[in-house]
């Protein structure tokens, strides 16, 4: 009886689009099918990893999840015997720390398969990449910038700027999530950009950003601080070219202090084809294929092997080379069980404090509050 696998990804070409190039191959390899479903943006960062690992053999997910994962029990490790040197090749091959990132109480729970973090990304034709957080102001004042504040992305450009000014958030409940002082800088610099910009930019994500850009008859030229998305970063893709490099300095260390992204491809605990699944993480993970018919087919690969290949950033404008040091160098968020209901709440406060004028001190003390109540309600 042949093997027939279901797998759910996210809604977008770059996140389901090689997830079925790597699945036709992989059945002319072995002859084990994997069907594809996919998910909006928004359910990818918030709909329960259980849930979807009662439905389906592979999972896409983002890092944060893996405390309550783990807790939960509902994904299978993937640091099964048999595949040690494919998994140390995979660990040598993390670009920054895409791969540790979905690491959690010595287990491997994900593979690295699509590696992303806050970038900037611009009209090549209407601007230049601003250096510096000063001069991309400068270009906001004129109302050409835009910024993804639809939660959770809020919360992670003062991520970002916190990181960047020097004063990275705690990713443990040893202490608040960010000193007062510090939290008060990142968020009233996050609020003098987000007076500059259009409001509608509340109910934006990353991808509604984007196709708004490449529009040729776009106003906005540059979004300082969004998650890559390399698919726009390909002639053709759409009417309008966007390119992405390192994000625009505010503090003094250079483009450090991003708050990382990317996806991993999981293993449902529930699976009745366990081994089956795993054997196609380690195979869609893998270096060949992700510099091959992954990014040939529109992902966006989370291994070095791809960052560092002349066709993949030749076919992508350079995407990798030209936003490699700001990745190398990002940051990776808290992922305690406990921490994604966080996550909403703090985006929404956020969000909330900015809109209705609130003062920094009371929004900084309230994230303070959430991000330890967070451990006390794991």
């Amino acid at each position: 009886m042949s093997i027939k696998l279901k797998g759910m990804t996210w809604s977008h070409p770059r996140g389901y689009d090689p997830m079925v190039a790597c699945s036709r191959l992989w059945q002319e390899r072995t002859g084990i099918t994997v069907e594809w479903d996919k998910r909006s943006l928004q359910d990818f960062e918030t709909y329960p990893v259980e849930e979807l690992a009662r439905a389906y053999d592979l999972i896409v997910i983002d890092h944060p999840h893996v405390g309550q994962i783990t807790k939960e029990k509902c994904l299978a490790p993937l640091d099964v015997e048999g595949h040690q040197e494919e998994r140390a090749e995979l660990e040598d091959a993390s670009v920054g720390r895409s791969y540790p990132s979905y690491t959690w109480q010595g287990r491997q729970w994900a593979f690295p398969i699509d590696a992303a973090t806050q970038v900037q990304a611009w009209r090549p034709d209407l601007a230049e990449r601003m250096e510096s957080w000063s001069d991309m102001l400068a270009l906001a004042r004129q109302g050409k910038v835009a910024l993804p504040m639809r939660p959770p992305h809020s919360l992670m450009s003062f991520y970002t700027l916190a990181g960047n000014l020097g004063s990275p958030c705690r990713i443990d409940g040893t202490g608040p999530l960010i000193e007062s002082d510090a939290g008060l800088d990142a968020f009233e610099r996050l609020r003098e950009l987000t007076d500059l910009i259009d409001p509608g930019c509340f109910s934006m994500d990353p991808i509604g950003v984007l196709e708004a850009m490449s529009d040729p008859a776009s106003q906005v030229v540059c979004a300082p601080l969004i998650y890559g998305y390399v698919s726009y970063a390909i002639a053709g893709f759409r009417r309008s070219l966007v390119t992405f490099g390192d994000i625009p300095v505010a503090g003094t260390n250079g483009p450090v202090g991003s708050a990382l992204g990317g996806t991993g491809i999981a293993v449902s605990a529930f699976s009745n084809a366990r081994e089956a699944a795993i054997d196609f993480a380690y195979f869609v993970a893998s270096g060949d294929v992700q510099r091959g018919i992954y990014a040939a087919g529109g992902g966006q690969p989370g291994h070095a092997a791809a960052w560092d290949d002349d066709a993949v950033n030749a076919a992508t404008s350079d995407f990798y080379r030209a936003t490699r040091k700001t990745l190398e160098n990002a940051w990776v968020r808290p992922r305690h069980d406990g921490y994604m209901a966080f996550q909403q709440a703090a985006s929404d406060r956020i969000n909330d404090g900015l809109l209705r004028k609130e003062p920094a001190r009371k929004v900084v003390d309230d994230l303070n509050r959430l991000f330890a109540a967070s451990f006390v309600a794991a």
